[in-house]
């Protein structure tokens, strides 16, 4: 008799740093000195264990051959029926790609493969175990993290670290969104494996490493599932465009500093009734403080869906339904040729 495929639900984990930060509070007010300090990395090892042996089911090893030669990666089923991630150097345009797991290995077809975001999405024909997300806006900086791959040609193994940043750009390099920085090593063959909460949650892939390697990237959880569901709706990815160009302001208004500058004519921001001068408050339902953050929440718009754009406009906050189109820059799953800083002023579906 077949087993029902199941979700590495969070409801098995007890919140996992609880003894942990606790250990440490304690060291650091001196309250319980006289307790032995190595409690505190029994209660690490443990939680790392627990979340480990729950997650490894539902991760999975993956080679394939492109223009290069064989490669292999890592990814993680996200439902029962065989559906799984990646990143897009593993699994965007390899062929003959192969997926092991639970002892076998499995031909995959790759269903979308988005060099902007640099995700990919495979399928094997199988039942399997899965993955559940968490939310990736809840982690802060020094946030405790875990990730679960196949480093080099050896054996699945966990890489525990914290959260050192949130990057919208490295070495001149501009991401499509901003990426998650943790504060672990990443080794040939890790790359699409699952990054993890405290509960074993998925909150982030692993794209890719900070160059001296001992640091490594990865693309919010929310990112891919944009990806995920434009394919599941057009089978290809439908970036977002309004035509709006953004300038700093140096001083904040009404808690942001992301200033219209120009709007480009005919184009949706423009029939909505964006103005050059309006101040953007909120896109859809993230928050604007800053030029970046517009960038960022560009990435989740998709052309012909609605979106409400909140300004501060001649000291008031107004309200626009926005309908974005598909962004004439981009060519279905491209990546975006936008490398302009925030002085120059950012545009908004980049």
């Amino acid at each position: 008799m077949s087993r029902r495929p199941r979700s590495i639900s969070s409801r098995v984990f007890r919140p996992l740093f609880v003894a942990v930060a606790a250990g440490w509070l304690a060291g650091a007010t001196g309250v319980a000195q006289e307790k032995d300090p190595g409690t505190v990395f029994d209660a690490i090892e443990h939680g790392v264990q627990t979340i480990f042996d729950k997650c490894r089911g539902a991760v999975v090893r993956i080679e394939g051959v492109d223009d290069h030669g064989y490669l292999s990666g890592t990814g993680f089923f996200i439902d029962p029926n065989g559906t799984l991630y990646t990143c897009y150097t593993v699994g965007g345009e390899a062929n003959a790609i192969q997926v092991t797991f639970g002892g076998k290995s499995y031909p995959a077809r790759r269903l979308i493969g988005d060099t902007r975001s640099g995700v990919a999405i495979l399928k094997i024909d199988a039942q399997t175990p899965f993955l559940s997300f968490g939310d990736s806006e809840k982690l802060h900086i020094a946030s405790p993290v875990i990730a679960i791959g196949y480093p080099l040609d050896l054996a699945l193994s966990p890489s525990f670290g914290t959260v050192a940043g949130f990057d919208l750009k490295y070495e001149g390099r501009l991401f499509a969104t901003t990426h998650i920085r943790a504060n672990m090593p990443v080794q040939r063959g890790e790359g699409g494996a699952p990054l993890v909460n405290g509960r074993g949650q998925v909150v982030g892939i692993l794209i890719s490493r900070v160059e001296s390697g001992g640091g490594s990237f990865a693309l919010p959880i929310e990112a891919a599932e944009k990806v995920r569901k434009d394919f599941l709706r057009f089978h290809e990815v439908r970036p977002g465009w309004i035509g709006v160009h953004v300038r700093p302001l140096e001083e904040p208004v009404s808690g942001s500093t992301a200033a219209i500058e120009s709007v480009i004519s005919g184009a949706p921001g423009e029939k909505a009734g964006l103005q050059a001068g309006d101040v953007i408050l909120q896109v859809g339902r993230h928050k604007i403080t800053s030029p970046e953050d517009v960038f960022n929440a560009s990435f989740f718009l998709t052309a012909q869906d609605e979106t409400d754009i909140r300004v501060a406009r001649d000291g008031s906050e107004r309200d626009f339904n926005v309908t974005p189109i598909d962004n004439p820059d981009l060519q279905p799953n491209a990546v975006g040729s936008t490398t302009e800083s925030a002085n120059s002023g950012l545009k908004i579906g980049h």
